[in-house]
């Protein structure tokens, strides 16, 4: 029997200090995934095709070994993923292209679930951005700046989460959820350094967004974005340190992402 071997890498990292005022005692705190699985339920936009796992082999081989394997299809931009720069903006960064250093860091993480509860197509304000800084101080350089907005608690509920669960061109028109507004990120790139983005809903942009001006004014500038992100709200306001780690696509537009955090104990 031949049999041909599949696998997704998954990469572990092993981080003895980072520079951010003081060494971190990686032990002395606990990691978070902020990552939902890839299954059947993943959620995908309406009109990419979605995630499937084939069996290749489960069982005892002829050889009296234990054997399993599949292989897995998936669209670039589904669950929670990466957004490459190149994503929406020529001759910007590809998924290969972007630096670990980018992908990894402290986070600064602003709540905005309330703003949301009130209005689900919330678009995230340079006020909410103020606001945090008021408590917490001024947004530190190269930080991996995230938005909670409450929206991952409905996944993988479609009709919840996307706003709709039809599938189509038809079903853009359906899409009702938060994202950030393009006059934020312009402000974000014209006054602060960031090295990336993320949220939990399934744009940068909101459900109703036809030009996509948030994603094009942040990946004009290589600051790539994170998509589907879970758990954010187990995340204090800043000092935990992400780890993003894409698959690494050559040219990609996009791919899938296991990204987690660790927090320090109190």
């Amino acid at each position: 029997m031949k049999f041909f071997l599949y696998s997704l890498p998954i990469i572990l990292v092993i981080l003895s200090g980072c520079s951010h005022g003081n060494s971190n005692d990686w032990s002395a705190g606990t990691w978070v995934d902020l990552t939902h699985d890839y299954s059947e339920e993943t959620l995908f936009w309406p009109t990419s095709s979605t995630f499937h796992l084939d069996t290749v082999f489960v069982g005892e081989t002829d050889a009296g070994f234990y054997y399993e394997a599949y292989e897995f299809c998936t669209a670039e931009h589904g669950g929670t993923h990466l957004d490459a720069p190149i994503h929406f903006a020529e001759n910007r960064k590809t998924v290969d292209e972007l630096e670990l250093d980018q992908l990894t860091g402290y986070a600064s993480v602003i709540d905005v679930t309330n703003e949301v509860e009130g209005d689900r197509d919330y678009q995230v304000q340079v006020s909410d951005i103020e606001r945090w800084e008021e408590e917490h101080g001024e947004l530190a350089e190269e930080t991996i700046l995230l938005f909670n907005t409450g929206m991952s608690r409905f996944w993988p509920d479609a009709e919840q989460y996307l706003g709709t669960s039809n599938r189509g061109e038809a079903a853009l028109a359906e899409l009702s959820f938060p994202g950030i507004h393009p006059d934020t990120a312009r402000w974000l790139v014209e006054n602060r350094t960031i090295k990336a983005v993320g949220l939990d809903t399934p744009s940068l942009d909101f459900g109703q967004s036809e030009l996509f001006e948030t994603h094009q004014v942040l990946f004009e500038e290589n600051i790539p974005g994170f998509e589907n992100v879970a758990n954010l709200n187990l995340l204090p306001a800043t000092g935990a340190y992400v780890v993003a780690l894409p698959m690494k696509i050559r040219d990609g537009s996009g791919a899938p992402l296991r990204i987690a955090a660790h927090v320090m104990q109190e």
